[in-house]
């Protein structure tokens, strides 16, 4: 049965190999059972309630991405929506948290209508080869960077922006030894090799005293804080305009780049496309759904499923060992708690320089491919933003394409977008 509906064989993989990546995937991304509900209490949101929501929210997702797009990409709050949440939305603009969910639950209809008309779906397939690929490799770049972030190997300078961290670091010891474990378990071709670093370097931790054993198993979920706490009529006086700009353009452009770069690594696009995108993009909207009915912020696909995908992840199949694991972890919270992040952090970087592999397919000889395609491999990890890179990539796009004199390759969705994103940045401008 698991072979005939996730097509295991056609797709090379097994089920051990699916499990392996799904349970790598949790682990990459388990952090957010414990972050999300950190940051949106900032906003006043109850942190049970949310602690509930977020893992439900997550689960319903991944189960929906993999059971009908069959894809391992795995969704849950995002990271960069829940701090808009909380800062711009809640503390900034003043606006309560339940009224913030009802503008969630909005958002995620909007997404749900542009999916069901296939304007999403236009979207993706309509960007072109060269932003692709250096999406995927500027996405690689991010989370590269965001782990050496994580590992304190990298640090904030105030002369240079950021330098190297010191090795004198307990954490940055550990991130080293981490990533040593995967890169000789990799070197020698062994399975698991990304999942087996990061056990043994929480094993270590724990060892040297950096890590300590959970000190309960179980925990009970308190879902009624948030259950059904949105205000959907507080959410309407806001206007359609501030749903769309606030969370719209940042929840599409944000998925669409992780969806590009995750296919890109796993060798799912297909000519240029993405195959069933249409039903990868309804995940995301269900879930945002579900998260404001339950009391999270918008969901998303996360960027760390690559790690999965490294793992040996190819379907839905590990998705659905990832819904279990994010079920469980609603009872299990200390469990899922107890990895540190630098623990987690060398498989980021891993991950980040093989996803780097795709920029290898850009025309670099070509000079209006390769500028837009430096500037979206360049802006994604400098401005810590996959959408500001994207959309960067796709303004000097149409720059250099109608400077050249080749208007006839932009597509009438690259016009529309490029014309969108400049509103978008003369909005923020001016806000």
């Amino acid at each position: 049965m698991l072979e005939r509906y996730f097509r295991l064989r056609e797709n090379q993989t097994t089920v051990r190999s699916e499990l392996l990546g799904g349970f790598t995937t949790f682990l990459t991304m388990a952090y957010i059972v414990v972050v999300n509900p950190q940051m949106l209490a900032k906003a006043g949101v109850p942190i049970e309630g949310v602690l509930f929501a977020t893992c439900l929210s997550a689960a319903v997702a991944t189960l929906v991405m993999g059971l009908y797009a069959n894809y391992p990409i795995a969704l849950a709050p995002g990271m960069s929506l829940n701090a808009y949440f909380t800062y711009v939305v809640c503390l900034g603009m003043h606006v309560p948290w339940r009224t913030a969910l009802g503008v969630i639950f909005f958002s995620g209809v909007v997404f749900l209508l542009l999916t069901v008309t296939r304007v999403r779906e236009q979207i993706v397939n309509g960007i072109p080869d060269c932003l692709k690929h250096s999406t995927a490799g500027g996405i690689g770049m991010f989370i590269a960077f965001v782990g050496l972030r994580n590992a304190n190997l990298v640090v904030a300078n105030n002369e240079t922006f950021v330098s190297l961290g010191s090795f004198s670091n307990h954490e940055a010891q550990m991130a080293c030894i981490g990533l040593a474990i995967m890169l000789i378990l990799m070197t020698r071709k062994i399975h698991g090799a990304i999942l087996i670093g990061i056990l043994a370097t929480t094993g270590l931790g724990m060892l040297r005293g950096m890590a300590t054993w959970p000190k309960a198993i179980f925990s009970l979920p308190h879902p009624s804080a948030t259950w059904l706490k949105l205000d959907l009529r507080g959410a309407l006086h806001l206007g359609l305009f501030e749903i769309i700009f606030i969370f719209l353009f940042v929840d599409l452009f944000d998925n669409v780049g992780t969806l590009v770069g995750v296919c890109e690594q796993g060798g799912f696009v297909v000519n240029g496309k993405i195959p069933r995108v249409g039903r990868a993009l309804v995940s995301d909207a269900v879930g945002t759904i579900f998260g404001s009915l339950t009391g999270t912020s918008t969901v998303t696909s996360y960027i760390e499923s690559a790690a999965g995908v490294a793992a040996g992840a190819r379907t839905g199949l590990s998705n659905i060992f990832v819904a279990a694991m994010f079920l469980a972890a609603m009872f299990c919270s200390p469990i899922a708690s107890a990895i540190p992040g630098y623990a987690t952090a060398p498989a980021l970087i891993l991950v980040g320089a093989l996803m780097t592999e795709s920029i290898g397919r850009v025309e670099w000889a070509e000079f209006t491919e390769a500028i837009p395609a430096f500037v979206t491999l360049l802006a994604t990890p400098l401005t810590f933003s996959i959408a500001t890179g994207l959309s960067l990539g796709l303004i000097s796009y149409t720059v250099v394409k109608i400077a050249a004199g080749k208007y006839r390759e932009i597509s009438p969705v690259i016009w529309i977008l490029t014309v969108l994103f400049i509103l978008r940045y003369v909005y923020l401008a001016a806000a």
